[in-house]
């Protein structure tokens, strides 16, 4: 290994996000990116073949960003959208607002310590389309809340073109998230997403159909969504819940329980619903609740 080059990094090395987001931001970010070059020169030597793919995404960029902001520009363009328009918007955005380079961060360490398939931080930067599709998602609601609605709306539409993944520009989004596969994944206007929620591929954050305004659900921290799952209305989910993959939720979930089913019922019963220790959201455990749920037997 060259003199000064990073170590590609174990999973059990990879810091928890608990402790990242005690470490200064500068320091975080710039720990992350270090180890992307790492690791895009090692994939550059070891498969020749994508050594020029990784120089012009990442190993000739000075910074996250400006590769972020590159590689979201090549993947959004079309004809009469050019790459550079969009990375120029990417770039002036995430420069100057540090807390949209934070979340990213968070993102790719979210991906990186909760899903076994993520083998480096440089494969979710450049193949995860749900990492791609949230921040790029972060960028058009910047631009709804600066009022430049049209452009927003057409980010919007091409980012759900490309990633199969719909996010109204208007939805607030945390940090650390995990869209987990992503594809079908539609976020309503006025959603709300909290901090560390991991959110499986084809889940609905939608409405009912028959109201206007604030419509849309509210997900607490720490909240894991199971594929295929869908919550309408503007219900809340408590902090650190878990909502069964396949579920229909359309009333409150309180903080730490479970809810299964169509229509979603809480584990233990409406009245004394069993109460989770661990953060679903970081853990990713889908199934501890069967036992209690279910005789299922095969």
């Amino acid at each position: 290994m060259p003199a000064g080059e990073l170590r590609y990094p174990s999973p059990v090395s990879c810091p928890p996000i608990s402790q990242a987001t005690e470490a200064p931001m500068e320091e975080d970010e710039a720990w992350v990116w270090a180890q992307i070059k790492a690791e895009a020169r090692r994939d550059a030597e070891l498969e020749p073949a994508l050594a020029s793919y990784l120089y012009s995404t990442i190993l000739s960029h000075s910074s996250l960003e400006r590769s972020l902001s590159f590689h979201l520009g090549n993947k959004l363009c079309s004809s009469t959208l050019l790459s550079t328009l969009l990375y120029d918007l990417f770039l002036n955005t995430f420069s100057s607002d540090p807390s949209l380079r934070a979340a990213a961060v968070a993102d790719l360490r979210a991906a990186r310590v909760r899903d076994p398939a993520c083998v480096s931080f440089s494969h979710c930067l450049l193949n995860y389309k749900g990492f791609l599709a949230c921040q790029a998602h972060r960028v058009a609601h910047k631009l709804w809340a600066q009022s430049r609605r049209p452009l927003a709306l057409a980010l919007h539409s091409r980012i759900s073109d490309v990633f199969a993944v719909d996010i109204h520009p208007a939805a607030k989004i945390g940090k650390g998230i995990l869209f987990d596969h992503a594809t079908g994944v539609v976020i309503g206007e006025t959603a709300v997403v909290g901090n560390n929620v991991s959110i499986l591929h084809h889940v609905t954050l939608g409405g009912t159909g028959k109201a206007c305004g604030d419509r849309h659900p509210k997900i607490g921290d720490g909240v894991l969504i199971g594929a295929g799952a869908t919550i309408l209305g503007n219900v809340k989910i408590g902090e650190g819940a878990k909502i069964g993959a396949g579920s229909v939720v359309l009333i409150d979930v309180p903080a730490r329980t479970t809810a299964v089913g169509n229509p979603a019922r809480l584990v233990g019963g409406k009245d004394k619903p069993s109460r989770l220790e661990e953060c679903p959201g970081e853990s990713m455990d889908h199934t501890s609740f069967i036992s209690e749920w279910s005789d299922y037997i095969i």
